[in-house]
């Protein structure tokens, strides 16, 4: 049996307890969130399946050393000491990504990749008399080095790309959001199926297709063309291909309706487009529509969950738009448990609404708010009594 070790799976701020709740489900041991990232226990094949199924983690990171460091020329030692050959061909190609939290080191991240890369490129030109490439786009492995005060914890990066990369979108609209915070979102909400589900401001449908892929239990990145630890020295393409399988037996049909509503015709043609690719076309339907112009259609409980323009990239009247939120809402759609995000604060106030929830989170460089508004049969007095 292949030996546990320890990794770490990176996040967005504030979902860092939904990804430790998504690993401790997938089977993982020892799990500990931390900030923006979360450590736990697994062996290879639990880093392949981490790599398949995850729906908030951005990267999956195999550290394979630690050791202190107090200035640039004793990380370069420090690095030039470890046996690369046990990772990098010779003749491969490699990227390196840095991050640096320290006081004592005065030097900035890119400096610090550098420095690393000439470590890596002398350990093979003195060892072997030839060196690997430098490959950006698409190396052989990608290395993380990660400073934090004079701890540096050198780790392979075994996703490649960003595992928000899911495989499915080509076509976006003009403030697309992120598969990782639009999975993010979905789980918080509490959806997984049971409830209809309606984004009723669809833009190019990845809210919809997130939900879908939760409802029907489809593992996040099925549709991505590759990894990172396909490249690697120890991959082991017959375990990959049995996780593969194994989480594809476990895919089941939505028992409820997924809808989407979209106002501009060219955000319905891009969402229905990505949802294609992503092959959703059977569990997914969207409509031209206006929301503020609809009304509930589903019968039972509705997850409505939408990503409203918060007039940052579009232009639009912040207090009448968001007072028509409210206003639908609370008129048109009973029994229903409504959520968006929204970075601008200032327009909660027009909505009209109280919320039941305010889930701090960031939405790209944005801080923002994950609110809750409940929609009861009649009155919530009435409801309560």
């Amino acid at each position: 049996m292949e030996d546990n070790y320890k990794m770490l799976a990176t996040t967005l701020f504030g979902l860092e307890e939904v990804l430790a709740k998504e690993l401790l489900n997938l089977g993982a041991q020892n799990v500990k969130a931390g900030k923006r990232s979360v450590s736990f226990i697994g062996d290879k094949g639990f880093m392949y399946k981490a790599n398949l199924a995850l729906r908030t983690a951005i990267r999956i990171l195999k550290p394979i050393r630690s050791f202190t460091a107090t200035n640039e020329d004793i990380l370069y030692d420090k690095l030039k000491r470890i046996p690369w050959e046990d990772f990098l061909y010779s003749k491969g190609s490699f990227a390196i990504n840095a991050v640096v939290n320290s006081d004592e080191f005065t030097s900035n991240s890119h400096y610090i990749s550098l420095k690393s890369k000439d470590a890596i490129v002398d350990f093979f030109r003195d060892k072997y008399g030839e060196r690997p490439d430098v490959d950006l786009k698409h190396p052989d492995i990608r290395i993380h080095v990660h400073i934090q005060n004079t701890t540096c914890t050198v780790s392979l990066d075994s996703s490649g790309d960003s595992l928000h990369k899911r495989g499915y979108r080509t076509d976006t609209n003009i403030a697309p959001i992120n598969e990782v915070l639009a999975a993010g979102l979905v789980l918080l909400s509490g959806y997984d199926g049971g409830t209809h589900f309606l984004d009723p401001m669809c833009g190019s449908g990845t809210l919809l297709i997130e939900a879908a892929m939760i409802a029907a239990k489809i593992p996040a990145n099925i549709n991505r063309p590759e990894f990172g630890f396909e490249k690697w020295r120890d991959y082991d393409n017959s375990l990959f291909e049995l996780i593969h399988e194994s989480l594809l037996k476990r895919v089941q049909e939505p028992r409820l309706k997924i809808i989407g509503f979209d106002k501009a015709p060219s955000a319905v043609k891009k969402a229905k487009d990505n949802i294609q690719n992503a092959n959703l076309s059977e569990f997914i339907s969207v409509f031209q529509i206006d929301f503020f112009e609809s009304e509930k259609q589903l019968h039972g409980p509705v997850t409505i969950l939408f990503n409203p323009p918060y007039g940052e990239r579009l232009k639009i009247d912040i207090p009448s738009f968001y007072k028509n939120i409210g206003d639908t809402l609370k008129n048109s759609y009973p029994n229903t448990n409504a959520w968006f995000i929204t970075s601008n604060m200032e327009a909660l106030k027009h909505v009209g609404l109280r919320a039941s929830r305010r889930i701090p989170l960031r939405n790209a460089h944005l801080e923002s708010r994950f609110v809750k508004y409940e929609m009861y049969e009649g009155s919530k007095k009435f409801k309560k009594t």
